[in-house]
Parts: C-alpha cells; sequence; structure tokens
C-alpha cells in the first residue's frame, strides 16, 4: 500500500521532496504549490499534518478530492495500526486498517479533526474485507455533484461455518462516494471478476452528452483494466485489459484524468515560443478533432493518462493520450515525461490555464528516490504523442523527449 514564461521552461521537472518518497513517510504531509502566471512553480515549506493521525496507527496512501461548490478539500487515507503489514492482515483475514479523512475550507492552510469512516462506510461488511485502502492519487467530483473516491480492498469470498478463508482473498477496485457533499459516504461494488488493485476514475462525455465514468486500474496481468459504469460509479461494467497499456511485473499505480479539449485559454507560448491564439480552436487539435468528425466517434472529453511505459521494469514515465475514451485500442504511444526509475504519478488538469501538471516519483537507481512536479502545455501533448488510433491494438516504440 502506499501511499520566467510558461513555455519549454515549464517542462523541466521541479524535485519537490527527497530522499523519502511520500508513500513510505509515517506522517502525511502537505507542501501547497504557489503557481503564478509566466513563471516557474513555486512550492512553500513541508507541512507535517498531525491531524490525520489515529494513535498506534501508521497513515498511508493520501487521495484527496475538492468539493467545488464549497471548497471544501476532503483528504483521506487509511491508518493501518502499527507493525501489522497488509500481507499478515491477507493471510489472516483480519483487517488492521481504518478509513479516514480530514477536511480543510481554506485551501489547505488549516485542518479538520480526524474523522473515522470506518463502520459507516463499510460496516458489517468487514468480515469479507481482509484489508483495503484507498487511491493513492486523487478523488474526483462528477457533473452531478457527487464525490467520488478509488479504493481497493481484499475481498474473500468464502465462509466456512462463518469462519473467514483468507486463503481465496482477491484483490478488487471499488469507488467510495458521497451524493450530500460529503456529509454521508457510502461504497459501490466491487469490481469483479477480474484481480484489480490501485485505481483512478475520470468522468468522459460522450456524443449524445451522457456522462461515463471512466476506471483505470492496476493489474499484475502485465496490462492495465478498463471498465466503465453509467450510474456513477456505484457499478461497472466487466474490466477488459488493455493491450496498449503495459504493466510492468506486479504491475505500478497510474494516474488518469479527463479534459475538454476544444478551446486554449489566454496569455500562454506554445513550445516554439510563439504566442498562442486566445480563447479560440486549439490549430494543433483542429486535424485531430476534423479526423474524429469524419469517423464519426467525436467525444467531448478526452484523457490523459501517466505510467511507466515499460513491461519488465518500473521505468520511463510516460504520458498517453485519448481521443476517444469510449472506443477501445485508442491510446497513443506515450510521450516519456521522464527517462530512467520511476513509480507512482498523479496528474492534474488546469483548463483554463490551457495546462498539465503531474507529481511522480523517480530517481536514478531506484524509482522512489525523490518525488518531481512537472508542467506541460496541451500542445506539448499533442505534438509529442502522435498517436494512430486508426490502427487498433498497435502497440507502438515510445517517443522520447
Amino acid at each position: 500500500m502506499h501511499k520566467t514564461n510558461v513555455s519549454s521552461e515549464l517542462t523541466k521537472p521541479t524535485v519537490v521532496d527527497s530522499p523519502l518518497s511520500s508513500r513510505n513517510r509515517i506522517l502525511p504531509a502537505l507542501q501547497k504549490l504557489l503557481l503564478c502566471p509566466f513563471s516557474f512553480p513555486k512550492w512553500g515549506p513541508l507541512k507535517p499534518l498531525m491531524e490525520a493521525t489515529l494513535p498506534g496507527h501508521r497513515t498511508m496512501n493520501p487521495c484527496p478530492v475538492w468539493e467545488q461548490k464549497s471548497g471544501c478539500v476532503y483528504l483521506f487515507f487509511i491508518c493501518v495500526r502499527d507493525h501489522v503489514t497488509e500481507r499478515q492482515q491477507i493471510v489472516s483475514g483480519r483487517n488492521a486498517a481504518r478509513l479516514c479523512f480530514i477536511c480543510s475550507q481554506d485551501a489547505g492552510c488549516s485542518w479538520s479533526e480526524l474523522r473515522d469512516l470506518t463502520e459507516e462506510v463499510i460496516g458489517p461488511e468487514m468480515k469479507r474485507w481482509a484489508t483495503f485502502a484507498v487511491g493513492p492519487g486523487h478523488g474526483i467530483q462528477l457533473q452531478s455533484g457527487r464525490l467520488v473516491i478509488p479504493a481497493y480492498a481484499y475481498y474473500i469470498p468464502y465462509l466456512f461455518f462463518c469462519f473467514r478463508l483468507p486463503c481465496k482473498a482477491r484483490p478488487h477496485s471499488l469507488m467510495i462516494y458521497s451524493d450530500d457533499l460529503g456529509a454521508t459516504w457510502h461504497h459501490g461494488r466491487l469490481i469483479k471478476p477480474m484481480v484489480t488493485v490501485e485505481c483512478e476514475v475520470a468522468e468522459v462525455t460522450e456524443r449524445t452528452g451522457y456522462p461515463v465514468l471512466y476506471c483505470s486500474a492496476r493489474t499484475p496481468n502485465r496490462c492495465r483494466a478498463e471498465a466503465l459504469s453509467t450510474d456513477h460509479g456505484e457499478c461497472f461494467q466487466r474490466p477488459a485489459l488493455s493491450q496498449q497499456l503495459c504493466e510492468p511485473p506486479h504491475g505500478c499505480q497510474g494516474s488518469v484524468v479527463s479534459f475538454q479539449p476544444l478551446e486554449i485559454p489566454h496569455g500562454y507560448q506554445d513550445p516554439s515560443g510563439q504566442d498562442a491564439p486566445t480563447i479560440q480552436q486549439n490549430p494543433l487539435l483542429d486535424s485531430s478533432l476534423r479526423l474524429e468528425q469524419e469517423a464519426g466517434t467525436l467525444s467531448q472529453s478526452w484523457l490523459l493518462y501517466s505510467h511507466p511505459t515499460s513491461k519488465k521494469r518500473r521505468v520511463n514515465l510516460g504520458i498517453y493520450l485519448n481521443q476517444t475514451p469510449l472506443e477501445a485500442t485508442c491510446w497513443s504511444r506515450p510521450w516519456i515525461l521522464h527517462c530512467g526509475p520511476c513509480g507512482y504519478s498523479d496528474l492534474a488538469a488546469l483548463e483554463k490555464e490551457g495546462l498539465f501538471a503531474c507529481l511522480f516519483e523517480c530517481g536514478i537507481k531506484r524509482e522512489c528516490e525523490q518525488i518531481a512536479f512537472r508542467l506541460f502545455t496541451v500542445q506539448e501533448i499533442v505534438s509529442h504523442v502522435q498517436g494512430d488510433c486508426t490502427s487498433p491494438g498497435r502497440i507502438s516504440e515510445p517517443i522520447q523527449n
């Protein structure tokens, strides 16, 4: 479990944490990003969140979600009993994790007391869960207003005369959600039958305007699992393996975000240093949109996905683009954002600014020597990925930047 100007200068990675990875820390920490237009990103000082702790437990797997109406940030995490490993919980069938969150109404300057949701959300089903976790990564708010936190649980399918059979426990992804702006929380159904672990979700809009929730989940099967939900994450269709999105041995966490591709904002420059057009269709995207229109598959939402690109080990963090998220085998070849060892990552879309951000683990010898941060533009993505959705199932060699 875990845990100048806006142009080509923004593509330089910024080290925000070293040498320990956040998923190895006992306490979660907050490091605020100060993003000013036409300047390098600046980070504030590291601030341990003492509110996110339970006595006798270690805090793991941070997963925030922002409620747009109130401006409240909910930071979810698990608190695991000290000296109890994930493997011990799976083997014994006895969960030692608690589902918790804290919230902030002032953009992280102050935080509420910890709230333990374990009984409220899981309750008597805990006898079937050997252990569980949220994230790590981010949650999202849907168009409907629902707040969604990605999670997974090691589910025990069989009981023998009320006794657990933990040897049969298998992990499955699921969603934890709230329909009342965070007042109460519930969990959806397990994504079955495939083994899926850490996941992230993004809401995409099909041609009819109907929203669909897309889930990308880690698997041990050397390929990423994908699943769709038409009921806001309560349940998902049977997952399928994506032959275009590889997994290293034992898999790795990955991140996904959706965005609207049709407009670009005022006042930033494209990678060549030329002023970008203001509030109009991005010329770099026009040809792609025309191809979609001709094929009859125009989507109102596109997807970005970050993950190591090697099948053999966790190296070469790639950014993939999908211009038709509801069509199979339409992921682009990856743009290599970082060459060398890399691990967990998390994406964010700043659509009004025309920017994307990626926070990721990386290093020289090992993937979790430091945490780096990188900003890039819509134009950079399209100019680098050059995907070919006309050849379903084709997997191309990565393009290195």
